[in-house]
């Protein structure tokens, strides 16, 4: 008791050392997992606990802060339910809430400023893959060792080289591992990179926006392998459309592994655009979404979903697509085709495989296509030659689509004659859903798609999905920044110094604030302004504030 009073009172009289020590423990903290938390956010061990169920039994490392409902969630979604009947080691993933609150690093912010869609960073979701393994044990109780380490980041071909070393040396390879991670360099898209983990020299090129669609390999793959369509390729322009239009749509999986391929597949079907609705790839009973997703007093939200429990089937009758996906079995030497049926043949839990909805696409189906790759499967071509036909496909229409879009948004930027030194730059031209529908008679989709239908009818109908307002919001804050740039490049090459000589002290002071409003601005945005720019203004600014009175040389200079 009297080392535990002295103590107290030690700490009482050195507060201030005390609260320095901590916080400089805590920076110290940060700084040493800093680039391992570019690449992932934790590594978690999930077990199933006789008593608890599953139970979070390791997070590393050890100081990452996660909440009660994010630790939940994990334990939920790291397990298959007792429908899957997993056997041996399972891959799978799924893609969760953050909590409220959490904040986002500024690295985060460059990082997706260049990388493709498929894989930027969010900062509301995280996304988890998991290893899980099931395997008969005497030893245990239940009669089963289960157990899945589970990696929340984006790069999922890490989890293939960790988990195997994992579940063979167990806690002491994870602590080798995460600090290896936390020596490679931050992730940059577009650089090759040489990353040393577990003995072998992993060599990865991220994929850069500016990369030509379908070019550079890369060793963590952007998109998912579609084999996964090719017992639905009658339908595919039907599955496209819907991912487009952001429509709510449900996929009941034989197993999580099929569940969360088919819906990354998917909702990748549409890159370049990216999917801005919801998405699930493993969605279970237990999520605290469930309610949110299964209220019948409104509209289903536009979320894909990826479920393997068969209950699912009567919670979403009110659905108005749902995908029924059998075993992955072949029918002689080509897949069997699902069907497409009523939402009323909906109705027990045995419900056979098909696509349950009434939807009619906008544009037709590419009869040829589909005749390659099916005669491609008879012939046995490798499924990578036939995923990357199937891709290439996808990619043009989606294109074809997005061109028009695309021409017709540059129409709305300013010229750059109209943006001049001493003005605020012009505004960018509102978007005119008719003034883009007239221009479609000569620069529609059909100069480069040979695919025929009403693309006008689909036009409008994306015009009121999530994916148009996020496709739009992001191509005007691009140009909101190029005009940006372009006014502090114009007011560079101005005559600054000829401009202040008659002009008031008070309009002097109010140009040199709002100029370093203005540059303070780009830096945070990281914005690309030409070469030696800032430097040339930050000159000026100086060279101005030391030809005013002293006393607001004094007020500018604590600014």
């Amino acid at each position: 008791m009297v080392c535990l009073k002295r103590s107290v009172n030690l700490a009482s009289n050195s507060t201030r050392e005390y609260n320095f020590l901590y916080t400089a423990g805590v920076l110290q903290c940060r700084c040493r997992w800093a680039r391992f938390s570019s690449w992932l956010e934790c590594v978690c061990v999930v077990t199933f606990d006789l008593e608890l169920g599953q139970a979070l039994e390791l997070v590393y490392p050890q100081d990452v802060k996660l909440t009660e409902k994010e630790k939940t969630s994990i334990c939920y979604l790291s397990f298959p339910d007792s429908y899957s009947g997993c056997l041996g080691d399972t891959q799978f993933s799924f893609r969760m809430r953050q909590s409220v609150g959490r904040r986002g690093s500024r690295d985060g912010d460059v990082y997706n400023r260049d990388a493709p869609v498929t894989l930027q960073k969010e900062v509301s979701h995280f996304f988890g893959y998991v290893y899980f393994r099931q395997v008969k044990d005497v030893s245990v109780k239940r009669g089963y060792f289960q157990k899945s380490l589970v990696l929340l980041t984006l790069f999922h071909s890490l989890l293939q080289i960790i988990a195997p070393e994992y579940f063979e040396k167990l806690e002491p390879c994870l602590e080798t591992v995460c600090n290896e991670i936390d020596q490679w360099p931050k992730p940059v898209p577009g650089m090759t990179l040489n990353l040393p983990v577990m003995g072998v020299i992993l060599q990865i090129r991220i994929p850069s926006k500016s990369d030509k669609p379908g070019g550079t390999p890369t060793v963590l793959p952007t998109i998912h392998e579609l084999d996964l369509f090719f017992s639905m390729l009658i339908h595919l322009q039907m599955l496209w459309e819907l991912v487009l239009l952001g429509e709510p749509l449900i996929i009941i999986a034989p197993s999580p592994t099929v569940s969360s391929e088919t819906v990354l597949a998917l909702v990748s079907s549409i890159c370049p655009l990216k999917f801005c609705c919801d998405f699930r790839p493993y969605f279970t009973i237990h999520d605290s979404e469930f309610r949110e997703y299964t209220t019948r007093t409104q509209a289903p939200p536009s979320v894909v979903l990826g479920v393997t429990n068969p209950f699912f089937i009567k919670t979403f009758q009110s659905w108005p697509h749902i995908i029924r996906l059998g075993e992955l079995k072949m029918a002689g030497d080509l897949p069997k085709q699902v069907k497409v049926k009523k939402l009323v043949k909906l109705k027990t839990l045995d419900t056979k495989p098909g696509i349950y909805s009434a939807y009619k696409t906008f544009v037709h189906k590419d009869k040829i296509l589909i005749k390659r790759l099916l005669k491609g499967i008879q012939r046995k071509r490798p499924s990578e030659v036939q995923s990357a036909i199937l891709r290439r496909h996808l990619l043009e229409v989606t294109q074809s689509f997005i061109i028009p879009l695309e021409r017709y948004m540059a129409s709305l930027m300013p010229l750059q004659r109209s943006v001049t030194a001493w003005k605020t730059p012009p505004q960018i031209r509102p978007f005119n859903q008719d003034e883009f529908m007239a221009t479609l008679d000569h620069s529609g989709p059909q100069l480069t798609s040979m695919l025929k239908g009403d693309w006008m009818g689909l036009y409008r109908k994306f015009f009121r999905s999530p994916n148009f307002d996020g496709w739009y919001r992001q191509r005007h804050k691009e140009m909101s920044q190029k005009l940006e740039c372009l006014h502090l490049e114009v007011i560079c090459d101005a005559d600054l110094m000829g401009w202040t000589k008659d002009k008031s002290e008070v309009e002097i002071v109010d140009v040199v604030l709002k100029l370093r409003e203005k540059m303070t601005k780009a830096r945070q945005q990281q914005l690309h302004v030409r070469d030696g720019v800032m430097d040339k203004l930050e000159t000026f600014i100086e060279s101005i504030i030391s030809s005013l009175p002293e006393d607001l040389q004094t007020l500018l200079n604590t600014e």
